[in-house]
């Protein structure tokens, strides 16, 4: 078929699931998930463990000012997102370069890695390193749409759950050998490699430098083996009318399937509470439970090696049981353990040792069923666009977390008549992942919504 129907033209999306007559070969099932292993870096080290936790040091100025700096640059990147994610995912679609974007927006995730080096200790260089921040957040978020777009071309229906887990749980591991491996070489040592210190934050820029390099490294076998899939020639658009496009899409979605519709507003309730998991998890240990920098980073090694492992192990079953059972087991078991956590504050260390890490065992697990199962209903032809409207709808509500875990602490206060209550913050995230256990109690399995089709 070398024609594009008229309807389709206008933005309608076609009927049917992807679907590949055979299996794609193992190595390029491998291919895939190495970017995920390659770019881990900009999450793990970059914006959750290192470089944001440098950046709101005191070097730069107070710790409010610094703290509220973060959060406007990250709000304004995540609106950013929410803003171009579908459309630029739709783009993709319609030229079939779904390929060729993730390749140039890749080297430039690296380039802007690698440039966080020139960032100094110093105030005047604050918003420099914020605003870098923001821009490689932007374009790492919309590289995993094309990313995640990609899944259809390396997995079939009835390999979709282990092929995503698969590229989760590497991405896990990829994030942790590269935080330890920077945190032994240059953070921890008085004098690391290459003669490295900790003057003039030097250790920290360095590791950002390595960072840029393990991303533009690690991410070469996915462009060697992974090529664009021809596809239909079509009329290029502007940018107002893709957003024209955009909404036809989305109301026809509506009217034919609400299925689809009703996840995109589950899962971004219940991202958003497993996002708060990972962000506050490291503000909770240093606050709450007396976690040093050094055993912050170690929990964070930990952390990743059990979700890599559980988000793989759950692949599997994700294949067996479907989607919505791993993602409803796995946020059942997070609310649980939350509370577990909040009532058990009092033992130490310990107890967030063993629970904490018991709640990243079903993070991954999760958040990779939620990629599975809207890559199982996904028409055919618009992977690109449904998994910029999954980024979109995740960015849509990405301020529930820390609004509610900051209320839950002012209400802990106010119950408790103390000034330190941050361990109530567990609750206000707990109150996220039970609204989306709930929401995804109305959604259909996605096995049962593909063969519906």
């Amino acid at each position: 078929m070398n024609r594009i129907d008229a309807h389709e033209e206008a933005g309608a999306l076609p009927v049917g699931p992807p679907v590949r007559a055979e299996a794609p070969p193992r190595k390029a099932v491998a291919a895939w998930a190495l970017w995920d292993w390659g770019t881990q870096p900009l999450n793990t080290v970059i914006i959750t463990f290192v470089f944001s936790v440098y950046i709101t040091g005191a070097s730069f100025g107070t710790e409010n000012a610094t703290s509220q700096a973060l959060a406007l640059t990250t709000a304004l990147g995540g609106l950013a997102v929410a803003l171009l994610a579908p459309v630029l995912g739709q783009n993709s679609d319609r030229t079939g370069r779904t390929v060729r974007n993730l390749r140039w927006q890749t080297w430039l995730i690296a380039l802007l890695a690698a440039s966080l080096f020139f960032i100094r200790p110093e105030p005047g260089y604050l918003w420099w390193g914020l605003g870098i921040l923001a821009v490689v957040s932007i374009v790492g978020e919309i590289a995993n749409v094309n990313y995640y777009a990609l899944i259809e071309e390396v997995s079939t229906k009835q390999t979709v759950g282990r092929v995503s887990g698969f590229g989760w749980g590497l991405g896990y591991i990829g994030g942790i050998v590269a935080l330890l491996a920077l945190y032994f070489a240059f953070i921890s040592p008085d004098v690391g490699l290459f003669g490295v210190t900790g003057q003039d934050g030097m250790d920290i820029r360095v590791s950002m430098l390595l960072c840029g390099v393990w991303i533009l490294v690690f991410t070469i076998p996915t462009f060697l083996v992974l090529r664009d899939r021809p596809k239909a020639v079509v009329k290029r658009v502007g940018v107002l009318a893709s957003y024209k496009l955009l909404g036809q899409s989305i109301a026809r979605l509506w009217r034919s399937d609400r299925n689809t519709v009703y996840f995109l507003l589950a899962s971004a309730l219940f991202r958003d509470g497993l996002a708060g998991v990972f962000t506050f998890g490291a503000v909770l240990a240093a606050g709450s439970f007396g976690f040093g920098v050094g055993d912050v980073i170690i929990f964070g090694a930990a952390a990743n090696i059990v979700a890599g492992v559980s988000t793989m192990l759950f692949g599997l079953l994700d294949d067996k049981i479907g989607p919505k059972k791993v993602i409803l087991i796995s946020l059942g078991a997070l609310c649980i353990l939350a509370i577990g956590i909040f009532l058990l504050h009092d033992g130490g260390q310990i107890i967030f040792w063993t629970l904490g890490l018991a709640m990243t065992a079903f993070v991954g697990p999760a958040q990779s069923a939620s990629r599975s199962y809207l890559a199982r209903v996904i028409p055919e032809g618009k992977a690109g666009e449904m998994f910029g409207l999954y980024a979109t709808t995740g960015r849509a509500i990405s301020f529930l977390a820390p609004i509610f875990f900051g209320l839950a602490i002012g209400l802990g206060a106010w119950v408790t008549g103390q000034s330190i209550t941050q361990y109530w913050g567990i609750l206000g995230i707990a109150l996220i992942l039970v609204a989306g256990f709930v929401a995804m109690l109305f959604v259909r399995d996605g096995r049962q919504t593909a063969t519906a089709r």
